[in-house]
């Protein structure tokens, strides 16, 4: 049964759709890992992303697919977590702006809409990378441009081919997929969401929307980090003023009052008779929209709402007034030693986060927003977070500096850094300096066999993974961690920190630790209980 539009109610299906599928497949997702490391979140990242999403659109009480594309937009940004995540999210908000002043959008349209989604998650990354998701949704893109159908159902099964190709050619674009003998697992997350929102329309057209039912609430319930699921950001927000009004007449000409609002803003609705329309449009010039709707009849019922202040209130809840500090600090972290060595180094908000821990947006927002100063540095301490933490501040009202900082040890060496006397820049800037000061090493084991350069590692080993590369890899502990001191010495006096992991045994770190002051009589050895998860040994060269 062929299907020649859909409008906001297919949507929240093809939503559902996707985030039912991609909760059954990220556990596969997540182990898609480069490294044989038991950290992997990527699918777990895009389905809190994607959940947030259908949340949002889910609240929306209309079947006009711009206001639901929208809410689902502003809700994959509040929700986003991880790099991923946050790519989805723009890809989410490129799709939303194609479609923002439609009721009911064509394969055309879902063509035009995913190629504005591909080019905006472009946009968001400093360095694209061919061979990731961003490639996926590119050639899903392409796909839909190539294609001569006007059958949703026909545009969406040469995307999902597309989308399925690119991500087989994935390991041909990174070498180090193909080494490891994986697939990109953002590419996989977004092929799995098509197949679930591909299989949900496919359904609804055979008749299997009139019993659909809403997912239950408790089930997809992601927002515990604080932030209101139908919490707007100013980043999404084009047009300032929700305008409302009713207008009453004589033969109202609703399509030509429609075609000469239109210009005017997005999110444009106008239902009704010929006696009697209802309007509602998005704008930042709501005069001009009384002027035009005054011309064709009488109005009454007028409603006007700025929604950034209204964002704002809802999303910072923030009197000025409250300030007390020239800048605060939010970091990044995990454990509870590690917590409270951030605390004492001046955090003044410390949020539960890392490797499988993934904050959303919404949560570094809302970090954010409970310091009071105007002026906040976050530090993500981690990869995966840094992406979401740029697109917190440029959401949030205050003036936010994010230290690209990469793990928990230059986290640590900013706060070190920091400056309380000094203003704003130049404590940003010393805190950044920091970050080279600092080598870090991480221990995990194996979570499978697997070949990386020239190491042979078999699952259950320890491996260590050094400024981001894997680099030592063996079955005892002490000796993965004199070949990783020696990789990391920098030849001087320095001093190396040990974050003992939550499942590491107290007695015989120390015990490896007096080994290795022996090996390496220059240094200068501290231990700290970090209580840190999955790593059972963060290590800091300084």
């Amino acid at each position: 049964m062929a299907v020649y539009s859909f409008n906001g109610n297919d949507m929240k299906l093809m939503l559902r759709g996707a985030v039912d599928l991609l909760e059954q497949s990220r556990e596969h997702i997540d182990s898609l890992n480069v490294f044989p490391v038991p950290d992997g979140d990527t699918g777990s990242n895009m389905f809190q992303t994607l959940t947030a999403a259908l949340a949002e659109a889910e609240s929306i009480n209309s079947d006009h697919i711009g206001l639901v594309a929208e809410a689902a937009a502003r809700g994959a940004l509040v929700g986003a977590r991880g790099n991923s995540g946050v790519i989805l999210s723009q890809v989410l908000q490129g799709f939303a702006r194609t479609l923002s002043a439609k009721e009911n959008a064509s394969a055309a349209d879902l063509a035009a809409a995913l190629d504005n989604g591909s080019q905006t998650a472009y946009r968001a990354v400093m360095v694209p990378v061919e061979g990731t998701i961003l490639t996926v949704v590119k050639e899903s893109a392409a796909g839909a441009a190539r294609s001569n159908s006007l059958d949703l159902l026909r545009i969406l099964a040469a995307v999902f081919r597309s989308a399925c190709t690119a991500l087989g050619n994935t390991p041909e674009l990174l070498p180090v997929l193909k080494q490891a003998g994986v697939v990109d697992a953002g590419g996989k997350g977004f092929v799995t969401i098509l197949e679930g929102a591909k299989r949900a329309l496919k359904s609804a057209s055979l008749g299997a929307k009139l019993n659909a039912q809403a997912l239950p609430e408790a089930k997809y319930n992601i927002t515990g980090g604080g932030v209101p699921a139908d919490t707007g950001s100013k980043q999404s927000i084009m047009f300032a003023y929700c305008t409302e009004l009713t207008l009453k007449g004589e033969c109202l000409p609703q399509g030509i009052i429609k075609n000469s609002l239109s210009p005017l803003g997005d999110c444009l609705m106008v239902v009704g008779d010929d006696k009697l329309l209802k309007v509602h449009i998005h704008s930042n010039h709501p005069g001009l929209v009384l002027e035009c709707c005054l011309s064709y009849g009488t109005i009454n019922d007028i409603k006007i709402n700025n929604m950034i202040e209204q964002n704002r209130k809802t999303l910072f809840d923030i009197e000025p007034k409250g300030f007390n500090k020239p800048f605060g600090i939010l970091s990044v972290g995990a454990g509870e030693g590690i917590t409270a060595l951030m605390k004492n180094l001046g955090a003044d908000i410390v949020i539960d986060g890392g490797q499988t821990l993934n904050p959303s947006t919404g949560e570094i927002l809302k970090g954010a927003s409970e310091i009071p100063a105007s002026k906040i540095i976050i530090l993500p301490n981690n990869k995966n977070i840094i992406l979401s933490a740029e697109q917190a501040r440029g959401m949030s009202p205050k003036d936010i500096a994010v230290i690209p900082s990469k793990s928990i040890p230059q986290g640590i060496a900013a706060l070190i850094a920091l400056n309380t006397e000094a203003d704003f820049e130049m404590t940003t800037k010393k805190m950044k300096e920091a970050l080279n000061s600092v080598r870090t090493g991480e221990v995990t084991h194996a979570i499978r066999d697997s070949i990386y350069g020239n190491l042979n590692i078999k699952n259950g080993e320890y491996i260590c993974i050094i400024d981001g590369d894997l680099q030592v890899a063996g079955p005892d502990l002490a000796e993965v961690l004199e070949k990783a001191l020696k990789i990391m010495d920098t030849g001087d006096d320095g001093l190396v920190t040990l974050y003992r992991g939550e499942d590491l045994d107290e007695a015989l770190l120390a015990k490896i630790a007096e080994e290795m002051q022996e090996i390496f009589s220059r240094l200068e050895f501290e231990i700290h209980a970090g209580g840190q998860p999955v790593y059972d040994l963060i290590i800091s060269v300084e």
